[in-house]
């Protein structure tokens, strides 16, 4: 059995993953700039600073030829990757400005040393400044966006490495997880991971299975019933038989449900992408157009050349390549200070057209974790405190969920626990002991059945809709009390229910949790719209016929199960003090682990995007005048767009693109 750590699915999520270090290639590549720019000219203009020696052509020549193929390089792998998809965008635009800036560059000067009485432009300074402020513009955004995504990764880490097989003879023998096949044998100890899908031969325990399924309650398990991969062991020892390995393993179907949602979510388009790709299509048809209407006007093949050139370097302005990388980056930092980590910029050019909001309700709108919800006493021999005392006596040891429950119960109720001995789990039942010379049981209801002890069902009535686990503590063989611990709903969830409702966005709550615990926090919190007993392959389904009627979809979740529902909604948010799986499937993450938070990032993301559109026509609108100006529309009147005049715009877009960006606020 195989873990997974092959992203090739992730390649086309965000070019930058796999172009190496942009901020190395922008330190040496502006190394190598910075003698360009002083000794070649600006679109055929010398600038003050400006100097030339003998041989500083042939220098500028070497220095442009190592940036070209070296800080270049990302470009041009970035744009044969969207030409392969049919799907050319900004990566194509960056590329073909700098190609054609290179390659004229390098016939003129070939030209200039054959022929220099009929001087040709080259764009050798033009080549250097684009390269070194596109690479600029993406060392900005990968350092403000968190593009790393480990989670199929970490979804492998959820199996042991090594797992204790059971021989013909008997013996048991630790043995790599790679190695076990469907039909090995295997033990699985309390507190164990279990290692793969499988059914139960022998003994009985409790099994938590919330970071896989989304069940937030301990499920009892028995000889013959299902066991999943990735799942924890309670109290009892266990041996199974395999049943699902690799590709057939639940846990391994719902990583496949991960790569499939990430492969289809990397087709998304972002805005400035949309914008390069009409501009690389205007730039490419203007340029052509240029070149036949001057090769028949002029009738001189070097004058049509240059024009269409020209054309072609002008469409891909300094100031687009840093129109959005520096509102992510100021966006990402407001963001971080309200709780936010910003994984995917998309999410905030998509957020603004969200319709439903799809909530987890383990960890997100509840605590997700076991807490003490109630205590009734049964015999009123013992107070609530004494009953504790003793409970906490045989749970102190223990490491299951609910052990770890009652005792955090304890500890914040500044109750202290007698002293327990002869302390014996007793297999998929509870736990047994000595207290105070007194035999004591905690025990499930199965158990209580079993002895003949009789509990009235209007006092565990209540705990058992809300989806509590209910022990009993039996004091030599009398019921005493009843103890329900359960997943309670986190105090600012209403409120936020609320909000986002007054936002027009319709709240719709998911949980792997039984329809009738689902149906009372559901009520509680003032959501019409919830499903219930779902498993990752649901929720996921579930998103996926709102996406296909159209509709956009932020999805809420903390846990492995809510992986594939994460990746596959038009926005995935993930609670911060959920699984890393969950964490690296997300576009955001709360920090804080406050839902309204989500709140936040909405009214961010209104912001976001209106600056960011700002800076597109600031970046690329200047485009609407200067292609045809380049082209040599106005022509025939005496007006053709000095090379000079050209640079002037472009350098003033860019700084009028990075002040906007720093004006980015958003209220508190």
């Amino acid at each position: 059995m195989e873990k997974m750590t092959d992203h090739d699915q992730m390649s086309g999520m965000d070019h930058s993953m796999h172009m190496g270090n942009f901020k190395q290639k922008f330190w040496l590549s502006l190394i190598l700039a910075i003698p360009i720019i002083f000794l070649s000219p600006m679109m055929g203009v010398n600038l003050p600073f400006q100097f030339t020696f003998l041989g500083s052509d042939w220098l500028v020549l070497v220095l442009a030829s190592i940036l070209f193929f070296y800080g270049g390089a990302p470009f041009l792998s970035g744009a044969k990757m969207e030409l392969k998809q049919k799907s050319p965008a900004m990566m194509t635009l960056i590329a073909m400005g700098i190609s054609v800036s290179y390659f004229y560059s390098v016939y003129a000067f070939i030209m200039n040393k054959l022929m220099p009485q009929n001087h040709v432009m080259d764009f050798f300074w033009e080549l250097a400044t684009l390269i070194v402020i596109m690479l600029l513009g993406h060392w900005i955004e990968m350092n403000a966006i968190s593009n790393a995504s480990d989670a199929l990764q970490k979804m492998a880490e959820l199996l042991p490495d090594n797992v204790k097989r059971l021989n013909q003879d008997g013996s048991e023998e630790e043995v790599p997880l790679q190695q076990v096949h469907e039909g090995d044998r295997l033990i699985v100890r309390a507190g164990d991971k279990i290692p793969a899908d499988g059914i139960i031969n022998n003994g009985n325990t409790t099994v938590d299975e919330s970071m896989v399924t989304g069940e937030s309650k301990a499920i009892t398990k028995k000889e013959q019933d299902n066991v999943v991969g990735g799942s924890v062991n309670g109290s009892g020892t266990i041996e199974m038989t395999i049943t699902g390995t690799g590709e057939s393993g639940y846990l391994s179907k719902v990583m496949d449900m991960v790569k499939k949602a990430q492969t289809d979510k990397s087709k998304l388009e972002s805005l400035s992408d949309q914008v390069a790709k009409w501009l690389f299509y205007i730039a490419l048809g203007s340029g052509l157009f240029a070149f036949v209407i001057w090769l028949v006007v002029a009738k001189d093949l070097s004058i049509a050349f240059e024009r269409m050139v020209t054309v072609f370097i002008i469409a891909c302005p300094h100031a687009l390549g840093l129109a959005i990388p520096l509102v992510i980056a100021r966006s990402t930092s407001i963001a971080a200070k309200h709780g936010l980590l910003l994984k995917n910029r998309n999410a905030l050019e998509q957020a603004n057209d969200m319709e439903y909001v799809m909530l987890d309700k383990t960890g997100t709108l509840t605590e997700g974790k076991f807490t003490v919800t109630g205590i009734e006493m049964i015999d009123n021999e013992l107070t609530k405190t004494e009953a504790f005392k003793i409970i906490g006596a045989l749970e102190n040891n223990a490491n299951h969920p609910l052990a770890r429950g009652i005792m955090n119960y304890l500890k914040e109720n500044e109750i202290l626990a007698y002293k327990a001995e002869n302390l014996q789990s007793i297999s998929g039942i509870g736990i047994t002991g000595t207290v105070n010379g007194r035999i004591i049981k905690i025990v499930n209801e199965t158990e209580v059945k079993r002895l003949n002890l009789t509990v009235d069902h209007s006092i565990n009535q209540h705990y058992e809709e809300q989806g509590n686990t209910l022990s009993y503590l039996i004091i030599e063989n009398r019921l005493m009390a009843m103890i329900a611990l359960g997943d309670i709903i986190k105090p600012e969830a209403k409120q936020f229910i609320a909000d986002i409702k007054a936002k027009g966005i319709t709240p719709v709550m998911l949980t792997g949790d039984n329809q009738v615990a689902a149906e009372a926090v559901a009520h509680y919190l003032g959501i019409d719209d919830f499903y219930g007993a779902l498993l990752p392959e649901d929720k996921e389904k579930i998103i996926q016929s709102y996406i296909n009627n159209g509709k956009k979809v932020m999805m809420v979740g903390d846990g492995v199960n809510d992986a594939p529902s994460l990746v596959r909604a038009t926005i995935g948010v993930a609670i911060g003090a959920g699984t890393d799986v969950a964490i690296d499937s997300a576009d955001v993450v709360l920090t804080d682990s406050d839902p309204k938070d989500i709140l936040r990032f909405l009214d961010l993301a209104k912001q976001t995007r209106r600056k960011m559109i700002q800076n597109l026509w600031w970046g690329a609108g200047y485009n609407i005048i200067a292609i045809p100006l380049a082209a040599g529309i106005l022509a025939p009147w005496g007006i053709l767009l000095n090379p000079a005049v050209g640079a002037i715009l472009m350098s003033l877009s860019t700084v009028i693109v990075a002040a906007n960006a720093m004006t980015l606020r958003i209220q508190n």
